[in-house]
């Protein structure tokens, strides 16, 4: 037997004791965990954007617990087993993967893609933008629609033409501020924004992670902007715009 499944046979084990022995992991349920889930989803996230490896590795362990969990509790229910989950994921790599285990060729990594999608509309999905989650971000949500309807065609043939569109967006804003209309407004804003994470997609950028670098950026900056404030005895809140951009400054001219 093998190190890792030694391993992840005292997950199991282990699992199956807390089950019985202890009151919280004996109360929870499938509705209890979906929260701290998503938790540590972003956790891991979090983790990768940073490329702490330590964080990785542990956030990798706490999800993988929620899994066995979810498995642990379905079986519970006469649902499912963990042994039909691993099984279950096996079967789609294999059957989602006939370049590997098929005949089928492929070029590169965008027929993979392609041949993917394709399967899934023969498994009975009744469109190609079937599979993205309601509940992603709008962010993710937004990248994800794109490349899905890349895989048939819907895409544009260069960077450039992405810009064009992006301009053409923020066109449509400014007329939409001169209505005064909100809801105009957001919409086109909403415009503006997709078409920006389309432009990263031809960048090869990930726009939620390039996003969540800039809060980080701005984070720590604003933070060492209010200690300096400190050290020079004033409060933010009781210095001018032109004060603190000028703190700002500094910053920013020390980290760059």
């Amino acid at each position: 037997m093998s190190v890792e499944n030694t391993a992840f046979e005292r997950l199991v084990t282990i699992m199956n004791e807390l089950r019985v022995g202890c009151p919280w992991d004996r109360k929870q349920t499938v509705h209890s965990l979906r929260q701290m889930t998503i938790e540590e989803t972003y956790e891991l996230a979090d983790a990768i954007t940073e490329t702490d490896w330590q964080g990785i590795k542990e956030e990798l362990g706490d999800l993988l617990l929620h899994i066995v969990f979810y498995a642990k509790i379905g079986t519970e229910q006469n649902q499912f087993t963990l042994e039909q989950v691993i099984n279950g994921i096996s079967e789609k790599l294999i059957d989602r993967h006939p370049n590997i285990y098929g005949d089928v060729v492929v070029e590169d990594e965008e027929d993979v893609k392609r041949n993917w999608e394709n399967l899934k509309l023969k498994e009975g999905k009744k469109s190609v933008l079937a599979g993205v989650p309601k509940a992603l971000p709008a962010l993710v949500k937004a990248m994800r629609l794109q490349e899905k309807a890349k895989q048939v065609g819907f895409e544009w043939d260069n960077k450039e033409q992405v810009w064009e569109k992006v301009e053409e967006e923020i066109g449509e804003l400014k007329d939409a501020m001169q209505t005064g209309n909100q809801l105009e407004i957001e919409e086109e804003f909403g415009d503006v924004l997709f078409s920006m994470v389309n432009f990263a997609r031809f960048l090869n950028v990930d726009a939620e992670n390039a996003l969540e670098r800039t809060n980080k950026k701005f984070t720590q900056r604003f933070t060492q902007m209010e200690d300096r404030a400190k050290t020079k005895g004033k409060d933010l809140r009781q210095m001018s715009l032109a004060e603190m951009d000028a703190l700002w400054n500094e910053i920013r001219q020390k980290k760059d």
